[in-house]
């Protein structure tokens, strides 16, 4: 009994030790499997997927733009050579191969080292580890920091290859002056891809790894050297290189390659309109745009764009009351509709306005879209029909002037184009109806609230965009067909495969005779009428156009000028942004049509552009117009011939073989008789004559195509 009570007691001692040992020790069994398998719950799948720079370069290949928060260019580890992955294990990580992310012998040699030195001189962190740290650790600052690490490298070494953390780790760290990852840091430093990467400069990268910024060849080179021959030394300790080529290479300069990044301004115009082309098209946003290294293939003309910039910088170009005179200016191709250049504005930089896509009144260069080309698709109207031009009133309250309020009661399309009549294109507009021009603006995606006549004139509720413009009389070159207008060509994601994007618009507004018509018309426009400003000795058609500034009695507020040529169509817009009764244009039109001629001839020094425009195959080319002369060198005279052996003969001086001159004898009744009519030549035989009695002629010059007669001529009397 007393040994029961012995043992009883014995056990009853003994007890709390073993319950708190057993619980240290399940305990421990509990932490070491969390750790173990704890690791799933600190890793977040989505930051395996690095932030990447999107590149925008030209269809020939030239980068032009990087957008990014972390300028990264990730590579593939085949493409970084083996001696630039072993100068990074050999300074950061010589066991990594050996160890499961954690290198408890590396610990162990830190402490001892840092026991040694009195203080933190040697990391313990693998390679493993500093990955887990900075993919998901970055901003954690709580007491279990260490462990998630710890938790996080462990998942990494059971979950991934030892070379897909290899090449995690060299596309995500630091590399100083915003460069993540080796591929941007690479193309900085030594302008060169990873693949031409030589030891010494493998060496430099794995230099900056510990402290990027301390490090920097850019900043402090003489730490960089004494840090790469570090590299160097530790690569030869552990014989990756042989000991006389470590010497020789520690000899080595750093180096750089850095290339020259030359400012272009001229860019952030077009980059912010493949922004905005981005996500209207591809539903790509800006901050996906600055993560998801994608590759937008862009169709930039990179000499145009520059072309135009330093024009717009000309102040010499521009007129206004006051300074901040604006514009906007976009250059199209013909062929695909593609826009090759476009300036937002003349000091536009990101977040500004683009004006090249803010609608403005457009004014008369409205006329050809709106009226004339919907008016020639039917059959009543050509380029030589006659429009009254005269001063009207319509619906009680509209009564459109020319600019210069004056009238010639009736003129041909093609003079109310060539001179911009005011008066012909609202009588117009009014025949052909308001619904069925708007149709025809529809089919070029302008769709209008308006309803009014002024439509004719570009007067808008809204008003229509330098792009819109560009679009639309894109249509005239290219046989009626329009197109929507784009920057971005592809678009490639971060493992090259193409997106798709939407459907570039097309659509068949006008015949293509119609089309050819305008171009013709228009051409009228530069040489002899509104658009005769400025030089440019190529081939050239357009339009130009004015508003009146609503504030300022008098003076213009927009001036514009459309211009076509066999290669390209542009659109010019002047003006201030915001208007007022002290701010207004004190030149019109000519100052775009001035700026377009000379961008066109200065890109025509770097380029070749066309000198004529093709006729296409399948139209009829428009006649020039007849011009009817005023006759005044009518002579009468007898000749010997004839069945009464004498006979009248009138000459005068013919000018236009397509001209009928219609011949009158005068009579005393007043009532003149038409006698006779010759085509195209200045000689009349008048057969029967009375030689007892003189006789008064006379020549009125007629268009058969405009069933117009012009003045009489002065008159001739034969007579012995």
């Amino acid at each position: 009994m007393n040994k029961f009570k012995q043992l009883l007691s014995w056990i009853l001692k003994i007890k709390w030790p073993i319950i708190v040992l057993g619980l240290t020790i399940l305990l421990g069994i509990i932490g070491y499997l969390f750790i173990l398998f704890g690791g799933r719950f600190v890793v977040d799948d989505k930051d395996f997927i690095l932030p990447s720079t999107t590149t925008i370069v030209t269809k020939e290949g030239n980068t032009v733009a990087k957008l990014y928060d972390e300028n990264r260019s990730p590579v593939k580890i085949d493409n970084i050579p083996d001696h630039v992955e072993n100068a990074f294990l050999a300074i950061e990580d010589q066991r990594f191969y050996d160890h499961a992310g954690v290198d408890f012998t590396s610990v162990m040699r830190a402490i001892y080292r840092d026991i040694i030195a009195g203080g933190k001189v040697e990391g313990g962190s693998t390679i493993t580890q500093q990955l887990a740290k900075n993919l998901f650790l970055n901003n954690d600052k709580t007491w279990m920091r260490k462990t998630k690490e710890v938790m996080a490298s462990i998942y990494l070494e059971r979950n991934f290859s030892k070379t897909q953390i290899i090449e995690l780790y060299l596309n995500e760290i630091y590399f100083a002056h915003g460069l993540y990852g080796i591929g941007s840091a690479t193309e900085f430093y030594f302008n060169k891809k990873v693949d031409d990467l030589t030891i010494t400069e493998g060496a430099m990268l794995a230099a900056l790894s510990k402290a990027p910024n301390t490090y920097s060849p850019v900043n402090n080179p003489e730490k960089a050297i004494e840090r790469r021959n570090l590299v160097l030394q530790q690569m030869n300790k552990l014989n990756m290189i042989e000991t006389e080529e470590m010497i020789q290479l520690q000899g080595k300069t750093l180096g750089l390659n850095q290339s020259v990044v030359k400012e272009k301004p001229w860019m952030d115009d077009y980059i912010d309109l493949v922004i905005k082309e981005a996500a209207d098209e591809l539903q790509l946003t800006l901050p996906e745009l600055k993560r998801g290294g994608y590759q937008i293939v862009i169709n930039l003309n990179e000499q145009a764009q520059e072309i135009a910039y330093q024009h717009l910088q000309n102040d010499s170009y521009f007129y206004g009351s006051t300074e901040g005179v604006q514009a906007a200016f976009v250059l199209v191709n013909k062929e695909q509709g593609e826009i090759e250049a476009i300036l937002a504005g003349r000091d536009f930089s990101a977040g500004d306005i683009n004006r090249a896509l803010v609608p403005r009144q457009p004014g008369s260069v409205i006329k050809p879209l709106a009226v004339y080309g919907p008016a020639m698709m039917l059959d009543d109207y050509k380029p030589y029909t006659l429009l009254p031009d005269e001063k009207r009133t319509y619906n009680g309250n509209y009564t459109p002037t020319n600019f210069d309020d004056q009238y010639s009661g009736s003129v041909t399309m093609y003079d109310a184009i060539k001179q911009s009549k005011n008066a012909p294109a609202v009588w117009l507009l009014d025949q052909i109806g308001i619904d069925y021009s708007k149709s025809y603006l529809e089919k070029m995606s302008i769709t209008l609230p308006d309803d009014g006549l002024s439509i004719a004139l570009g007067g808008l509720e809204h008003g229509l965009t330098p792009v819109q413009l560009a679009e639309g009389y894109r249509s005239f070159i290219q046989d009626g067909e329009w197109t929507s207008a784009n920057v971005i060509d592809k678009v490639y994601d971060r493992y090259g495969v193409e997106l798709n994007k939407s459907s570039k618009q097309t659509k068949e507004v006008f015949s293509p005779q119609v089309a050819w018509n305008m171009v013709r018309m228009l051409e009228s426009v530069i040489t002899e009428g509104t658009g005769t400003s400025g030089d440019y000795d190529k081939a050239l058609a357009g339009k130009t156009g004015t508003t009146q500034h609503p504030n300022a009695t008098g003076h213009i507020k927009d001036a514009w000028f459309v211009g076509i040529t066999p290669d390209y169509v542009t659109s010019l817009w002047m003006g201030y942004d915001q208007s007022d009764e002290s701010q207004y244009l004190t030149k019109g039109s000519e100052a775009p049509t001035i700026l377009t001629k000379s961008i066109l001839k200065e890109l025509s020094k770097q380029q070749p552009l066309s000198a004529t425009f093709d006729q296409p195959e399948n139209v009829e080319d428009l006649p020039e117009p007849v011009r009817l002369p005023k006759i005044s060198d009518l002579q009468a005279e007898y000749e010997l011939g004839g069945f009464s052996l004498v006979r009248g003969k009138l000459t005068w001086t013919a000018t236009d073989r397509r001209i009928v001159y219609q011949i009158y004898k005068e009579n005393d009744d007043g009532n003149d008789e038409l006698i006779g009519e010759v085509d195209g030549q200045g000689d009349y035989t008048i057969n029967r004559v009375n030689v007892f009695n003189s006789s008064t002629y006379y020549v009125v010059p007629y268009d058969p195509i405009t069933k117009q007669q012009g003045a009489r001529s002065n008159r001739a009397v034969l007579s012995f």
